[in-house]
């Protein structure tokens, strides 16, 4: 038994693991306490050495070191200024009238504007909150089908997710590069997550298009009494309302896409201008910078706390071969890269209707990345696979956090409406799931189109082929020896043809091309001349000796 134990204490302690967060324990003392239990369990087994935990310490320092991670406070609180900075009513308002007068023109203003919070704020919560109570009751009260307006506004919140400023892209980073070889940075998960972000983007206006096609009565137009804004005065309404978001993206993405700053610097100029707007709209006050300290606090804390104990988890883990038992299961699968690739997303979209994106960022990506880097995948590639299907947790019926954030402000009994004065129906909680159906298809598409299209991703890398300098050989003929395998005479230093001499006089006639001449030493030397009067003597050496003398 107590052999049985130990050769499989590694997926013992996998499975005690989930069984431990499946009773609702916080994921990270649940993740602390299995690697301190089973760290006992291999000590007394004899598997792990007890100064095995001696190196604790230097992980949590390490882990505070981490200048990766400081990215996440500064874009945090930059989504939350935002949040309360009154852009996203703005935002809403007036590229609702822009789109008013189609179909589907407030379903595509909030996926545009979602578009435009995830590349200013990233942060899910914020984007999904702001526009459920600005537009959801706007689109109820001009006839949109609850599921479809609860689906658009919960997707285009996530969208926050996988377009940077992206709080998942930073994590992912930090985790891709632990115990790798390849060089992961931020930046690099930023400029692969652009294109697959605005692909996503307009796959969810392409689903939009679709009902107004075959549904229109679902989307209808705004009425011309509800288009308040019209002509030079919308042109001049969108242009203000533009700019600073705009503006904003360039502090942040463009400052790090061109070279100008860090992440990490990125987003403090982020949350510098977050706090600039808000003071231009007359918003920033000492209640709103507490609440987003606050908060921001909060979530920075719950970020290291789960990574603490995901670094206790792990030690234990790799101490028992945990990594070894993952990579051979791993590799096992039939279909080399693309096999792996598909299991793997299959068991991140499972694992996302019970576990979030952080635990999921904590626990299984550094497992999965040895796997993945000897298979020879990019782990850029990689990431944003990942990243594009974590963004499913938010959206799985019935523990996406998006449709939690949108349930918290949907209204769930029947109101008066402000501007027609009509009883409205509730919005159900079914209403919201069955919304998000269409939008979880979306997404599993995106992460077939990513897979399929590496490019997506790896476009900002050079195409110049690295050249491994341990591969590369100098080889010197030597003048005379001729090239192997052409004979005597064949000219090292590669003639016109084999054996001809670039230094030879031109062949005589009726001589074969390339042959040399005869070699010519010249006539016999003249003898020396005399001396001159007064000169030195010749010397004289004598007769020769006579035999026998």
């Amino acid at each position: 038994m107590t052999a049985l134990l130990a050769e499989n204490l590694a997926p013992i302690m996998f499975v005690a693991l989930v069984v431990v967060m499946l009773f609702g324990y916080p994921v990270a003392f649940a993740l602390a306490a299995n690697g301190f239990v089973f760290g006992l369990v291999g000590i007394e087994l004899g598997l792990l050495h007890p100064n095995l935990f001696g190196a604790i310490p230097d992980r949590i320092f390490g882990t505070m070191a981490n200048e990766t991670l400081l990215a996440i406070p500064f874009f945090t609180f930059m989504g939350l200024i935002l949040e309360r900075s009154g852009m996203a009513e703005d935002l809403l308002d007036t590229i609702g009238q822009l789109f008013g007068p189609i179909r589907g023109g407030l379903a595509y203003a909030v996926i545009l504007v979602g578009a435009l919070l995830a590349a200013t704020t990233g942060v899910v919560a914020a984007s999904v909150i702001s526009m459920g109570l600005i537009s959801l009751p706007i689109m109820l009260r001009y006839g949109y089908d609850r599921r479809v307006a609860a689906g658009t506004i919960a997707a285009s919140g996530t969208l926050a997710q996988i377009i940077p400023p992206s709080l998942v892209l930073i994590v992912l980073a930090d985790q891709l590069k632990t115990g790798s070889s390849q060089v992961v940075s931020v930046g690099d998960m930023y400029a692969g997550a652009l294109i697959p972000g605005l692909v996503l983007t307009a796959l969810y206006g392409g689903y939009i298009l679709l009902v107004s096609i075959f549904k229109p009565e679902f989307v209808p137009a705004l009425p011309p009494e509800a288009r308040v804004l019209r002509g030079t005065k919308l042109a001049f309404k969108v242009i203000t309302t533009l700019v600073p978001p705009l503006v904003l993206i360039f502090l942040v993405l463009g400052t790090i896409f061109i070279g100008l700053a860090t992440p990490t610097e990125g987003g403090a100029m982020g949350a510098v201008g977050a706090l600039i707007l808000a003071a231009l709209n007359g918003r920033l006050n000492i209640t709103m910078i507490y609440q987003a300290l606050d908060t921001t606090a909060k979530l920075s804390s719950f970020v290291i706390f789960i990574l603490l104990g995901a670094r206790v988890f792990s030690l234990t883990f790799y101490g028992v071969d945990g990594h070894i038992w993952v990579e051979h299961l791993l590799t096992a699968i039939p279909g080399g890269e693309l096999g792996f690739l598909i299991v793997v997303n299959i068991l991140v979209f499972l694992l996302a209707f019970f576990l979030d994106f952080f635990e999921l960022a904590f626990i299984i990506v550094p497992l999965l990345v040895p796997v993945a880097e000897k298979l020879g995948i990019d782990l850029v590639w990689f990431g944003i696979i990942l990243g594009v299907n974590m963004q499913t947790s938010f959206m799985h019926p019935p523990f996406g956090f998006a449709l939690f954030y949108l349930r918290s402000v949907a209204p769930a009994k029947p109101y008066l409406d402000k501007v027609t004065g009509k009883t409205m129906a509730p919005v159900t909680s079914g209403q919201i799931y069955m919304g998000s159906i269409p939008y979880v298809i979306i997404q599993i598409l995106m992460v077939s189109l990513v897979i399929a299209f590496p490019y997506m991703v790896t476009h900002y890398k050079s195409t110049v082929e690295a050249v491994d300098p341990s591969t590369i050989s100098i080889d010197i003929p030597m003048p005379g020896l001729g090239a192997p395998g052409s004979g005597a005479g064949d000219n090292p230093f590669g003639g016109p043809g084999a054996g001809d001499n670039p230094f030879a006089t031109p062949p005589a006639d009726g001589a074969a091309p390339g042959a040399l001449p005869p070699p010519d030493f010249g006539a016999p030397a003249a003898p020396p001349a005399p001396s001159a009067p007064g000169g030195l003597p010749q010397p004289d050496f004598g007769a020769p000796a006579a035999p026998g003398q």
